[in-house]
């Protein structure tokens, strides 16, 4: 705090001495003026970018004047708990199929809009053969990438496990049963289950736009996530409308720490990143090291093979070498097309449903992180890149085109 407001106290002592300054050798009263008026906005915004630095540590706001918009890079920038791998690989065989690569995708082949489009990894599976395994624009086999809201479909099925176990007793207990201090500040809070959470129908207010100052900005850069779970606000009745809400996976993310009796990270080593085969340690951000709470609504980050088994997992209803990780029953529910359930047809527990094509489904996340899967063919493809370089919808034609491909081969 006192660095805080000797930065503040300097700014305001550039910016008198700036004026004065102006005044003293400016002849026209206007130039003084508009000089005077000029010089203390540059030093204000000097002072703000100076004060925003040294306060990354405790402000969203700080953090997003800094660092701006989201990129594939912050995973960097915060720090991080280890998703620890265990000593056996799920092995997958080598079995490319250039014809993949050179197939027809508006116009042109899909190297080219792959080397196009910031494409960093391209990985297709059919069962347990890699057909393709490309990295481009300097990425790499061992290199770690970030999957922003693909961290929702882990967390959505980290949730499934904790029901399975019993630590979680039902998608419909309402959030108050493992946050009860909710209720206190709103009992509406009470009628908003975990089902209503994780499938995005909670009725909790956000808003979207107006960096830095936005529920985006917030649930993204705070530096204490949990106390933003807490502040969540009621806007209208759960279940009634879909609304892509980052309060929703911060509280499922709270109710899945406080149920376990452990961070989310290492839960996700115990029961889910080491039993399906993980090939090296994952990460998962978190929001501070004083906090140390995961980003859940994006955090998660690993090696583009390490997504692709994740996908060949729920691909094969949750099973690994005959060995059930994650139950059959929830993964089909969680990636169904059911609106009996939650309002959306598109969204269901965390998962994208590809209403196009019967069966299918994808995790997704910002700047073009894609985990598609198709059950029915045992096809996986991930795309990852530090941009989409096409419209999001366009990315999922894409890979909706290749798994229909590869799976009529």
């Amino acid at each position: 705090m006192g660095v805080t407001l000797a930065v503040g106290a300097g700014a305001v002592a550039l910016a008198v001495a700036g004026v004065l300054l102006v005044r003293r050798t400016a002849r026209r009263p206007w130039v003084r003026a508009l000089a005077g008026g000029v010089v203390v906005v540059l030093v204000l915004a000097v002072g703000l970018q100076a004060w925003a630095r040294l306060s990354l540590d405790r402000s969203s706001v700080a953090r997003a004047l800094v660092w701006l918009e989201s990129d594939t890079g912050d995973w960097r920038r915060f720090d991080s708990r280890a998703v620890a791998a265990g000593e056996e690989t799920l092995e997958l065989r080598d079995a490319p199929d250039a014809a993949i690569l050179g197939s027809d995708v508006g116009g042109r082949s899909l190297e080219d809009l792959l080397e196009d489009t910031g494409s960093t990894a391209f990985v297709v599976l059919r069962d347990e053969d890699v057909l393709v395994e490309e990295y481009l624009d300097g990425s790499s086999a061992e290199a770690t990438q970030t999957s922003f809201s693909v961290a929702k479909s882990f967390l959505s099925t980290l949730l499934g496990v904790a029901i399975d176990r019993g630590e979680i007793r039902s998608l419909d207990d309402p959030v108050t049963t493992y946050v009860p201090e909710l209720a206190d500040r709103d009992e509406r809070f009470s009628e908003v289950t975990l089902r209503h959470l994780v499938s995005m129908s909670s009725g909790l207010r956000y808003e979207e736009r107006g960096m830095p100052w936005s529920d985006d900005a917030t649930t993204y850069y705070a530096p204490d996530l949990r106390a933003v779970a807490l502040s969540a606000e009621v806007a209208g009745p759960p279940g009634e409308r879909f609304h892509y809400n980052n309060y929703n996976p911060l509280l499922t993310g709270t109710v899945l720490e406080r149920a376990t009796g452990m961070p989310v990270a290492e839960y996700m080593a115990e029961v889910l990143w080491e039993p399906m085969g993980a090939g090296a340690d994952a990460s998962w951000s978190i929001d501070s090291p004083q906090s140390g709470f995961e980003k859940m609504e994006s955090g998660v980050n690993a090696r583009a093979m390490d997504y692709a088994r994740f996908g060949y997992l729920v691909a094969h209803e949750g099973a690994v070498d005959g060995r059930e990780v994650v139950p059959a029953a929830w993964l089909q529910q969680a990636t169904a097309e059911d609106t009996t359930t939650d309002p959306a047809a598109q969204y269901q527990y965390g998962w994208w449903v590809d209403v196009e094509r019967e069966g299918r489904f994808y995790a997704w996340g910002n700047h073009g992180q894609y985990v598609y899967v198709d059950p029915a063919t045992d096809v996986v493809i991930v795309r990852l890149g530090s941009g989409y370089g096409i419209d999001p919808d366009a990315w999922v034609e894409v890979l909706r085109a290749v798994a229909d491909d590869v799976g009529a081969g």
